[in-house]
């Protein structure tokens, strides 16, 4: 092994409970996962943290506000694999509610989504930037998680 896999978790509009999932796992895994893993970017792990040259970045949540797209963008443009993560980042929902509101909810709420500049729908990873894989579950499945962190550690030749 010449490397180690460049990883960040991010994390956009949800309940972070795919967060919660992946910091249970560290709880199990660390000792085996830094011995291949460099966490570049896991705020829940370290202060200082940094986005460029990731090998794969694991998205949650929904994008909601143009300062979310910016974001993931960049999270996209600084790494090689991106994998959606839970339900919000793959269809939307439960983020997404309030694009199915009527009208007369939306009056409702509009002084809320221009207080704290949130986009007019609340959109899904993919319909901001390529996704690569995705891991589904609200929470996410810590099987399929696994499956795909196993997997893109043999894509980079890391295992």
């Amino acid at each position: 092994m010449t490397h180690k896999l460049a990883l960040g978790w991010f994390s956009f509009s949800c309940c972070e409970d795919s967060s919660i999932i992946f910091t249970e796992m560290l709880n199990d895994h660390f000792d085996e996962w830094s011995k291949v893993i460099d966490f570049q970017h896991v705020r829940i792990l370290k202060k200082n943290n940094k986005i460029h040259n990731l090998d794969v970045a694991f998205v949650e949540g929904a994008i909601a506000s143009e300062h979310d797209e910016m974001k993931l963008k960049e999270i996209r443009k600084n790494s090689k694999k991106l994998v959606a993560i839970g339900s919000c980042a793959i269809n939307g929902m439960p983020a997404a509610q309030r694009n199915t509101f009527d009208e007369g909810k939306m009056k409702e709420i509009e002084f809320l989504i221009e207080k704290f500049h949130q986009a007019k729908k609340v959109r899904t990873i993919e319909e901001v930037v390529k996704v690569d894989d995705r891991v589904m579950g609200c929470p996410m499945s810590e099987t399929a998680f696994l499956d795909v962190l196993n997997k893109t550690l043999k894509e980079f030749k890391i295992t």
